[in-house]
């Protein structure tokens, strides 16, 4: 047990210790939590650089005095001659100067004309075109002698309302009221289905690097002078496997600060969004912030007690099985990494099958598909973590969880069984056939 632990020492220290190791922790975090948060936090801190003060020459009619929905958008009607307005719209403090021709007959398409020294950006440019589509909906419609008051109010907005229920001991049906959390599960899903796919590719190939540079610079006949090949593989595993936690603990942690200073800087009045609501000529907050407020508070009210647990039951199965198989493979491996790159494609093959199926899981997460790739121990730890944020039946992830476990005992000792006679056999080509064998042959 001594030896044991002085090779996980080892394996640990050593890699803890690097820069990358460091750099890497400490930098994911900030770049996943810059991705989410960064593009409302400028909206936020830009304020009136967001805007665009537009001086409009109306021939037809349809314009008025507005600002759009998201605020962005000041539209001026001007009385002034447009090559006039063209030449000191920048002295008069505009941005850009709109031409609306005259509307000549029921035409569907019409040309408006956009005078700026500016490049106009693609968002620009739709949120002008819809602001004048309306306009001359509307005006249209006048035109048809349609009342718009009575076209408005054939307009209905569905607001989806989810009720959680459940039967309580007295037969009786009880409902309670739940924030609808669909797109932060599908993000929490892709992101642990994701991580753990990527630790389990980088760590696995790390060990199996780790065991063939030992086994063709032949340090490893003297170590096993000392220590059994099954100690020192389950050594490399539990290492290694204490490397990657530290860092999945280390994201947690910094993701959840980093969430919750961020959420200091976007909070948002509820008074101020409903006035904007009701008054489009009020200038508030933009609605990305109240969008991402939504999200931090739906994403802060998420059961992490359980997430997190299961995240990390799975992280440490997967590992397991797939360090063990890496190191099986390496251990078989010889100088020429050519040779061995088909088993190395066997190992991972389930695994990239995993995050290939993580879209139609998260589309639909209790299908029979979800179910059945939940169980089966090779695609469990990408499939269950992508899962869990949706809530899975718990007999699901109880089952799985004990499949997964076995599976894990299972394939270090598979694994165990072939390293003990690879780590050792040099100048001969391995196959799977020839790894079958090697699991059977007596110590």
């Amino acid at each position: 047990m001594k030896k044991l632990w002085l090779i996980i020492q080892r394996e640990y220290i050593t890699r803890v210790r690097k820069k990358s190791f460091i750099l890497i922790t400490l930098l994911s975090p900030i770049i996943m939590v810059a991705i989410m948060t960064l593009p409302a936090l400028l909206v936020s801190f830009a304020g009136e650089d967001q805007q665009q003060s537009i001086a409009v020459v109306d021939e037809s009619g349809v314009m008025g005095d507005e600002i759009d929905n998201n605020g962005k958008l000041i539209f001026d009607v001007r009385e002034e001659p447009l090559e006039d307005l063209r030449k000191r719209y920048k002295e008069l403090g505009f941005d850009g100067v709109l031409h609306i021709p005259k509307l000549e007959g029921d035409a569907s398409t019409v040309k408006v004309t956009y005078y700026t020294e500016d490049q106009l950006s693609l968002s620009l440019e739709n949120s002008i075109e819809r602001v004048v589509a309306d306009r001359f909906e509307d005006y249209k419609m006048k035109l048809a002698g349609y009342d718009q008051e009575v076209i408005n109010s054939f307009k209905t907005k569905v607001a989806l309302q989810l009720k959680e229920q459940y039967v309580d001991e007295t037969g009786q049906l009880v409902e309670k009221e739940k924030k609808s959390s669909a797109g932060v599960a599908t993000i929490i899903g892709f992101v642990a289905g994701f991580v753990i796919y990527m630790i389990l590719i980088f760590y696995g190939a790390m060990i199996m690097r780790s065991v063939m540079e030992e086994k063709t610079n032949r340090i490893v006949e003297v170590i096993i002078s000392s220590v059994r090949p099954f100690q020192l593989m389950l050594g490399k595993i539990i290492g290694v496997s204490g490397v990657g936690l530290t860092q999945m603990l280390a994201w947690i942690i910094l993701v959840t600060v980093l969430m919750s200073v961020v959420g200091m800087f976007i909070s948002v009045d509820p008074a101020s969004m409903q006035d904007a609501m009701n008054n489009p000529m009020v200038q508030s907050q933009p609605p990305q912030m109240g969008q991402l407020e939504e999200m931090l508070d739906i994403v802060t009210s998420q059961n992490w007690g359980y997430i997190i647990p299961v995240f990390l039951i799975y992280f440490l199965g997967g590992y397991f099985i797939y360090s063990s198989m890496f190191a099986a493979v390496g251990s078989a491996m010889g100088d020429d990494l050519g040779e061995g790159q088909p088993l190395t494609f066997v190992v991972m093959l389930p695994i990239i099958l995993s995050i290939i199926m993580i879209s139609p899981v998260i589309e639909n997460p209790n299908s029979s598909l979800a179910v059945w790739l939940s169980m089966i121990p090779l695609t469990s730890p990408v499939i269950m973590p992508a899962r869990v944020a949706f809530e899975p039946p718990l007999w699901q992830f109880l089952v799985s969880a004990v499949i997964l476990l076995a599976s894990a005992v299972l394939f270090v000792w598979l694994s165990g069984r072939i390293y003990r006679v690879g780590i050792l056999l040099y100048g001969k080509k391995a196959s799977l056939k020839e790894l079958g064998k090697w699991m059977f042959y007596k110590d």
